[in-house]
């Protein structure tokens, strides 16, 4: 499937089974307007709506992965309505918060390819993801703190999750950069790529590729039960495992993974 309007904010392509999603306002290190959360919606359907889609990519057209909100967009005219006029909180609840959702429930493993600086909500939405790659001159940037706002876009609650709370204090309220491999040893993504863009664009989408010929519905279940996990006791989560992993066992995935075992030969999953 080709890009059929390559101005769009954002492009969306299929690769076999996997879908690749590129953020695509490279002028404005694809920092995110409303018109641009509504494309990044639309490709997501796209992608859902495609049963041989299993995984999915996301990552930044040119030398950004995302520089966050757009401000731009948003209206600091001089007038007695200045601050209702600036309010970030309409946008946050009907743009960010959305697509941070939409990201967190899809239907396949995601993957972030981190291709240059990812600041504000652009490094929260890398942390959306189930699995992040970074190219090695790519930074992270909680640049919240540096306008007078807090982190949003679900930072504040992946940022401790990812790096632990003594370094997400540090990260959130100093605003300083960090670097791929800095952000690798933290623990903020899962590996760097030596080069530049398209080699960590490679690097993601092999990657994703191998996860979207595993058993889809099982590591869709792995992510919502690792997420749900922080927020319930050891027993409650005993119970949710043995659930998912009942509602697992009526899966053609895991008739087909153990004969695979027992048969001693690879496993043709299906995703479903």
């Amino acid at each position: 499937m080709s890009h059929t309007a390559t101005d769009a904010p954002a492009l969306y392509q299929r690769e076999g089974d996997i879908g690749i999603l590129t953020l695509n306002r490279p002028q404005a290190l694809n920092s995110f307007t409303r018109a641009m959360h509504s494309a990044v919606w639309a490709a997501l359907d796209q992608a859902e709506a495609t049963p041989e889609v299993r995984a999915l990519v996301i990552t930044g057209a040119g030398r950004g992965f995302c520089a966050g909100a757009d401000l731009a967009e948003f209206d600091f005219a001089e007038g007695d309505d200045l601050v209702a006029r600036a309010d970030p909180g309409p946008v946050i609840d009907q743009a960010f918060n959305v697509t941070a959702r939409r990201f967190m429930s899809l239907r396949m493993p995601t993957v972030a390819a981190v291709n240059g600086v990812a600041a504000g909500a652009g490094a929260s939405l890398a942390m959306t993801c189930d699995v992040a790659f970074a190219a090695s001159g790519a930074s992270f940037i909680q640049a919240f703190s540096k306008i007078g706002l807090i982190p949003d876009a679900g930072s504040s609650w992946l940022l401790p999750q990812r790096v632990g709370m003594a370094r997400a204090v540090a990260l959130a309220m100093s605003g300083d950069k960090v670097g791929a491999a800095q952000a690798k040893e933290f623990g903020l993504i899962w590996d760097v790529v030596d080069g530049d863009g398209p080699a960590c664009v490679a690097a993601a989408t092999a990657y994703a590729h191998k996860l979207a010929a595993m058993p889809t519905a099982a590591l869709v279940a792995t992510r919502h039960l690792l997420q749900a996990g922080l927020n319930r006791s050891l027993h409650q989560q005993l119970d949710a495992e043995r659930d998912a992993q009942s509602a697992m066992g009526r899966t053609h995935d895991y008739i087909e993974g153990v004969s695979a075992f027992l048969q001693k030969r690879p496993a043709q999953f299906k995703g479903r």
